[in-house]
């Protein structure tokens, strides 16, 4: 299918225009920085060598973008928003695909939690403990699963030590509040050890009200239900020799957040073949919340508790002809309780374990690379009102190969992953369904003059559907919709080609990328019919086309400050005039300002999210909005203990916005006016 651009995006014009301005002279002094090592990479790659497009947040940046969930963290990313669902669930969506198209890792093995399965469940992985946050897409991705059509992201923590502290010990403490939420939170982490002998501990602590939204919005001041309450801790230890390290570290997780939007409403409603019938044959619902019983004047929420044991190791030069051996192993034992008033309506369960072991070859006949195998068990269930998805007990496994070879100023890289998949459900109308499918992509980075880079990549991936989409069956109030799944759903297969083109060093430095996905047999949720905004879906398989660019460039006006302008747009559409898929991102174009001066730092940012309405079926638009933002940061010393002092405000004109993205946006908008201060120390 074609696709056509009625009109030039603001980003597009933005990149011209950067590409054809005169570089600067400051051009010739600037220092060229190293590249950030990109772990997930399977090669373990600077991000300048990357053939497709890769985010890296680290350091004092990474400090001041950390929210309380992953998606907000990492919203500002260009190609990057986030699915919002109040204040304690929020999982990334890269390039306008979510869910199981999007893999978390923590430090390449897979988070297992219930937050593919549905919006409203939390991701288990806590921004405030990570050292660094990779995004990437392309042939290093095969190596975490052919299904990541979206992104991989990997959150980079300290929890099992790779050395021993020179000194003895290391670490660091942070505090932090904002006005939005009146939240305050806490976090330390600290690692020690002698001899072959590291111990490391850290902890986060979390206390979130329900937080304010911009004026106007007629719901009030405040998202009622959007309070987030989160205790994480962790402990761990490793043996480190002078050839490599293994570790095993244990986590545990506590939260308890608010439902927003979440009510029994419509909780009689049921499907009669393709439309929805709600309550009594007039079409009202009559008596819903007397049937149930509960207190309905109290917003649901979410109690989690989740424990994971992980075990990571590395040896080098473990046998001949082979650089590195690598190992990453995790299980995790998750469960959460939806509980209304004093009662558990749903209790979600998910026991699983994720396992991955790879070797790292020298080069033969210039070929460097990396083979792997990695297996997967996943025991889920969901009882109460809402088990609306039957017991399933998934299993994977993989085997996978990426491959590099460098050749003067150009380097290839090629991935090929197979996997087979095999869901028993615990039913006697379903049918356990067994599938496999075979990955394969090819790039290229052609650096054609000093400090640029063009990249590209070509890819054929296989995703397998998930036991959701393959066995829902019923109401989810969360989302304000009754499920339909489809066992007759098969492998979607997406034929991808991604364009990058970056300058890395110098005063001016820019990436801008292009994309055209092609899905066959794209999975997605088509919402049959409506009832005051209750949607009855069933998962179904079309053709899809998703289109966007996305990048960021910046000039470095003087020795003190700098100036940027990023965006990105994404356009997805079903093929043969099938119209547009649900909750695509709108379009978003801003510019930012940074300055550099002695022990200070600061950004001002401002940006325009534009307004969607080129929506689905029974999807309303949502109008767009500004948002205007300041941070600074200042680097000290307390005694001799470096500090960070930072301060963040948010939302300054207090615009009333909504996410596009959220199945609730109306009933839980963005925050409003925010600021957040904090202080970190390193010892």
């Amino acid at each position: 299918m074609s696709v056509r651009l009625q009109q030039p995006t603001p980003l597009a014009l933005a990149i011209m225009l950067a590409f054809a301005a005169p570089a600067s002279a400051l051009a010739q002094q600037a220092a060229t920085l190293p590249a950030v090592t990109v772990s997930a990479s399977a090669l373990a790659l600077g991000s300048d060598d990357m053939s497709t497009p890769v985010s890296v947040l680290e350091g004092e940046a990474l400090v001041l973008a950390r929210e309380a969930t992953l998606g907000e963290t990492l919203a500002g990313q260009p190609g990057i928003t986030a699915s919002h669902f109040g204040a304690g669930a929020s999982r990334p969506i890269i390039r306008g695909m979510d869910g199981p198209r999007v893999k978390i890792l923590s430090d390449g093995a897979e988070v297992q939690d219930a937050s593919t399965i549905s919006p409203d469940h939390a991701v288990a992985a806590e921004p405030m403990l990570s050292e660094q946050i990779e995004v990437l897409r392309g042939p290093s991705a095969l190596a975490y699963g052919g299904g990541a059509v979206g992104g991989v992201v990997n959150v980079i923590d300290k929890k099992i030590p790779t050395r021993v502290p020179a000194k003895g010990f290391e670490g660091s403490a942070e505090v932090r509040a904002n006005s939005g939420a009146r939240e305050k939170a806490g976090a330390f982490e600290v690692t020690g050890g002698s001899g072959n002998i590291a111990f490391h501990a850290e902890g986060v602590k979390r206390d979130a009200k329900e937080y304010k939204v911009g004026s106007g919005w007629e719901g009030g001041a405040k998202v009622a239900g959007s309070d987030n309450k989160t205790d994480t801790g962790s402990v761990g230890v490793s043996w480190v020799g002078s050839q490599g390290f293994l570790g095993l570290a244990f986590t545990s997780q506590h939260a308890e957040y608010g439902l927003p939007g979440h009510n029994h409403e419509f909780a009689s409603c049921h499907p009669h073949g393709t439309h929805l019938h709600c309550g009594g044959h007039d079409g009202h619902d009559h008596g819903a919340e007397e049937e149930h019983g509960h207190d309905h004047e109290s917003v649901p929420y979410v109690k989690l508790k989740s424990e994971r044991w992980d075990v990571r190791g590395e040896l080098r030069d473990p046998v001949p002809g082979f650089a590195k051996l690598r190992l990453r192993a995790a299980f995790t034992d998750y469960k959460h309780d939806e509980i209304e008033g004093t009662e558990i309506a749903t209790t979600f369960k998910n026991k699983g374990h994720d396992a991955r072991l790879e070797m790292e070859h020298y080069p033969v006949f210039g070929w460097r690379g990396v083979l792997g195998l990695q297996t997967s068990k996943r025991d889920f269930s969901a009882l109460g009102e809402e088990a609306y998805v039957a017991p399933t007990l998934t299993k994977k496994h993989a085997a996978f190969l990426v491959e590099e070879y460098n050749l003067q100023q150009w380097r290839f890289e090629a991935g090929l992953r197979h996997e087979w998949q095999d869901i028993a459900v615990d039913s006697a109308t379903l049918q356990k369904r067994s599938a496999k499918g075979t990955s394969v992509s090819f790039g290229a980075l052609w650096k054609f003059a000093p400090q640029y880079s063009l990249g590209s990549s070509i890819s054929r991936t296989h995703r397998l559907p998930s036991a959701e989409e393959l066995y829902a069956h019923g109401v989810h109030m969360a989302t304000a919709t009754y499920e339909l799944g489809n066992q007759n759903l098969g492998k979607e297969t997406s034929n991808n080609i991604d364009l990058t083109l970056r300058k890395y060093a110098g005063a001016t430095t820019f990436s801008a990328s292009a994309y055209r996905n092609k899905v066959d047999n794209y999975i997605f949720g088509s919402t049959l019919d409506s009832h005051e905004g209750f949607q009855l879906i069933q998962y179904a398989q079309r053709d899809a086309t998703f289109t966007g660019v996305e990048g960021q460039i910046r000039q470095q006006l003087n020795p003190i400050f700098g100036a940027s302008v990023f965006g990105d747009y994404v356009r997805a559409k079903l093929a043969d005039g099938g119209g547009n898929l649900p909750r695509i991102p709108a379009q978003r174009v801003g510019v930012k300002v940074d300055a550099n001066w002695q022990a200070w730092s600061g950004v001002a940012e401002f940006y325009r999210v534009g307004k969607q309405d080129k929506v689905a079926a029974f999807e309303t638009a949502t109008p767009g909005y500004n948002m205007l933002n300041l941070s600074a940061n200042y680097d000290t010393r307390i005694g001799t203990t470096p500090a960070q002092f930072y301060i963040k405000a948010s939302n300054l004109r207090n615009q009333l916005a909504y996410s596009h993205t959220s199945f609730i946006k109306n009933a839980a908008p963005l925050m409003g006016r925010n600021l957040t201060v904090g202080m970190r120390v390193t010892f």
